[in-house]
């Protein structure tokens, strides 16, 4: 029990594939195909639980309501550097791509841009985010809320969620991708392994009440251990803050569980934050010292968080991708419907 079955599948059906389910959700192909490319790099990149997985949750939410297929990303504030967008309840991978595409270009005039992305859904992967600002060659941040399942320090109720955070930095020939949940583990592992009926690791994970357990299905209606203790609970508190506080408009204790199948017809109202800044305008010998960072690292015998990455326009359409085999054949048996 527990062990992993895979398929290699090429990523273009991969992708083809959650496109043609998407549009027929109800997407336009535009962001339909930019989801679908969003979830099959997260295989890529070996983050399955952001993946595939989610596919058959994001249809479900469609069908149920609890997700926008047409919605727009609206412009509610816009300054120059600044923008804030209301999400409409719509999917958050091809929102949060279209407000992070959009503050490259607002960054590359000002040096500095942000946006956020209010009433959004769960937008997988977030290191994915990054990109667009690594391909201008900037420093960008990005960050989300979701539904609450850490609770505070010394707490004993659910208060923030995963919190995650990502970090793209131009270093030279390889970029450091930082995509790192603030609790022990990200959920979506938790699921795929209640999944598998794997156990998971002590420490992990609390029931409902509060008491530690190993059982992933357990875990999956409790709470998970915040990263370092007291201290990746201020971190994950800073990126509640930054989500749910500023971006919102539900705090996470507010935001419907999408691995609840009870739920799928609440919107989720989730959060998305999203900086860049231009190194080569915040100061002198700054690109250049950022690449010296990078070899640094190398030289000791170290490696570049997430450099080893494969990036979009480094795949073929022959290039595949080990799957989950049960996440695969839902899949497809949801293309045959």
């Amino acid at each position: 029990m527990g062990d992993l079955v895979t398929a290699r599948v090429r990523v273009r059906a991969a992708v083809d594939t959650a496109t043609t389910l998407l549009t027929d959700a109800g997407l336009e192909e535009e962001p339909a195909a930019r989801t679908a490319h969003a979830i099959v790099l997260a295989e890529v990149w070996g983050i399955p639980s952001h993946g595939l997985l989610r596919l058959p949750y994001y249809l479900e939410r469609l069908a149920a309501g609890g997700c926008n297929p047409t919605a727009s990303l609206t412009a509610t504030t816009d300054t120059g550097p600044l923008l804030a967008f209301d999400g409409e309840d719509g999917l958050g991978h091809w929102q949060l791509w279209e407000a992070a595409t959009l503050v490259q270009q607002r960054c590359a005039q000002y040096g500095i841009a942000a946006a956020t992305v209010s009433a959004s859904s769960h937008c997988g992967a977030l290191g994915i985010y990054t990109l667009p600002g690594l391909s201008a060659d900037q420093v960008s941040l990005v960050f989300s809320n979701g539904p609450a399942v850490m609770p505070p320090w010394d707490g004993h109720a659910p208060l923030l969620s995963t919190s995650p955070i990502a970090a793209g930095i131009p270093c030279g020939e390889r970029a450091a991708i930082i995509d790192l949940a603030t609790s022990v583990v990200a959920r979506g592992r938790i699921a795929a392994a209640a999944r598998r009926g794997a156990p998971l690791e002590a420490g992990w994970a609390f029931t409902r009440d509060g008491e530690p357990t190993t059982d992933a299905a357990e875990a999956l209606e409790g709470m998970l251990a915040p990263l370092g203790g007291a201290k990746g609970y201020a971190l994950a508190f800073l990126v509640e803050a930054l989500t749910g506080g500023l971006a919102g408009p539900a705090l996470s204790p507010d935001v419907a569980d999408m691995l609840d199948s009870g739920q799928a017809a609440r919107a989720q109202r989730i959060g998305h934050l999203v900086l860049s800044l231009d190194p080569a305008v915040v100061g002198p010998g700054a690109p250049g010292r950022l690449v010296e960072l990078a070899e640094r690292a190398m030289s000791s015998g170290g490696r570049i968080p997430g450099g080893a990455r494969t990036l979009p326009e480094q795949l073929s359409d022959e290039d595949t991708v080990d799957l989950d085999e049960n996440t695969w054949a839902t899949v497809q048996r949801l293309a045959r419907a």
